[in-house]
């Protein structure tokens, strides 16, 4: 894995808490949910203490729900094992300053067990074996996400008050590319990218979607790892900087019953000299043997892997025909209406995944997508035909339609346990079974005002 050079040097740290400019570092990991959890330290306490030896949290993060539950089914973490600790050990690659938090910088953890193994259901460990497999054969990922997210002109405390109803979004019609649309919430998305650049993060540009209120900031692909730290930091400075201007935001998958919000994930291969690995002009369709193979595990292992694409009860209400979120099992050029979507040229030769909604955790996303091109690879898989037409009516196999029936085929394929192993499978598998046994449970608005009276 290629050297970061870090948006903060430790030595900058140091300079910017003895002139006062920073008093708070974040120390901070993903959990299983894909949100940052973790400790603010006084500055001068994490430079004397924490910067060498890190610190420790309560390893009940890794096996909690989204309401921060103790839950039963872990191996790692239950009430019979005591909760105890794990430790966090700051990776100062990745330390920056968070503008949208005054006097604070932030850096990512890697946990480990006391006796210094790595805990292996980690999301950013997970991601990080897969890595260490294509380093293995001399590549390295390159990745983008594109989020997508929600405005409202509520604050999340009114927002909770009124039972996430009767919200008002920040646009009251489909603003997908229009200037005049953004402009709209132009104050808050300038703060979002001017904020998220100088922690620093490249961005692109930001553009209207098609739901009310809904907008996509783009930022440059990167390294995997840095993309995925990266993506997590700016899901949670954007809702923070919402919550500062009196708004809200949300990336949830399916807020309403018009379009969801995505995270449409890119990935290419370099070698070790930096060249593509999925580029061969006299390729079909200028794809290498090697994209081909890749292609093919995805397709392979879209299914059995959807778990990691779509982790939530709410991330499968997005898969309806003709809403630009895939329901076939199919790969074609430049085609949003396929699970898989081949762009770009040359150099910039990759591809897409389109089954991520804005609720994915991109470290487990990644891995997945790496895990499945590796078994592809490894197996020289033959690549289908692609698609040219509309695959929502395309004799495909189906991206599973329920959590329920995602977790029954991550639990029960061999994809993921060869890939994976048995720790990380049963881990992420007892998180569905949580989420599922709280939904069947759950009475919802849409049962009430169906057979309240009319039942």
């Amino acid at each position: 894995m290629a050297d970061r050079t870090p948006p903060l040097s430790a030595d900058e740290l140091r300079r910017l808490v003895d002139s006062g400019e920073i008093d708070t570092v974040v120390l901070a990991f993903t959990d299983m949910q894909g949100r940052l959890q973790g400790k603010r330290f006084a500055a001068r306490f994490f430079l004397d203490d924490v910067l060498d030896h890190g610190t420790e949290g309560c390893n009940y993060l890794l096996a909690v729900d989204a309401e921060m539950n103790t839950v039963d089914g872990y191996a790692m973490s239950s009430w019979e094992r005591g909760y105890g600790d794990f430790a966090m050990h700051p990776d100062l690659s990745t330390l920056r300053r968070t503008p949208w938090n005054p006097g604070t910088a932030l850096v990512t953890a890697d946990l480990a067990w006391h006796d210094g193994t790595p805990v292996v259901a980690s999301p950013r460990q997970i991601l990080r074996r897969q890595l260490d497999r294509l380093a293995e054969r001399g590549w390295s990922a390159h990745v983008g996400t594109e989020l997508e997210f929600m405005v409202f002109n509520d604050s999340y405390e009114d927002a909770w008050s009124r039972g996430y109803r009767a919200m008002n979004p920040a646009n009251q019609y489909n603003v997908d590319y229009s200037v005049l649309g953004t402009g709209r919430v132009e104050p808050l998305l300038r703060r979002i990218r001017n904020e998220m650049a100088a922690a620093g993060m490249t961005v692109e540009s930001a553009k209207g979607e098609c739901n009310l209120g809904q907008h996509e900031i783009a930022f440059r692909y990167d390294e995997a790892l840095t993309t995925c730290d990266q993506h997590v930091i700016y899901k949670t400075g954007a809702k923070e900087i919402a919550a500062q201007s009196g708004k809200s935001l949300t990336f949830m998958a399916k807020y309403d019953e018009r379009e969801g919000n995505s995270c449409h994930i890119h990935l290419s291969l370099r070698d070790e000299a930096g060249h593509p690995v999925f580029a061969d002009p006299s390729g079909e369709a200028g794809m290498s043997k090697t994209m081909r193979h890749f292609l093919a595990g995805q397709l392979a292992a879209l299914r059995e892997f959807t778990l990691l694409y779509a982790p939530n009860i709410n991330s499968y209400k997005r898969y309806r025909p003709g809403s630009f979120a895939p329901t076939a099992v199919a790969w074609g050029p430049d085609n949003r209406t396929c699970a898989l979507r081949v762009v770009g040229h040359g150099h910039s030769l990759r591809f897409e995944n389109r089954v991520p909604g804005g609720d994915v955790n991109p470290y487990l996303a990644v891995a997945g997508l790496i895990a499945a091109g590796l078994h592809g690879v490894d197996e020289r898989l033959d690549l289908e035909a692609a698609c040219t037409g509309n695959a929502y009516r395309a004799d495909a196999a189906h991206v599973p339609a329920t959590l329920r029936e995602a977790a029954e085929l991550w639990s029960g394929g061999p994809l993921a346990r060869a890939a994976f192993g048995d720790e990380v499978v049963d881990h992420y598998a007892n998180m569905a079974r949580v989420e599922q046994d709280a939904y069947d449970s759950a009475v919802t608005d849409w049962e009430r005002f169906r057979s309240f009276e009319r039942m």
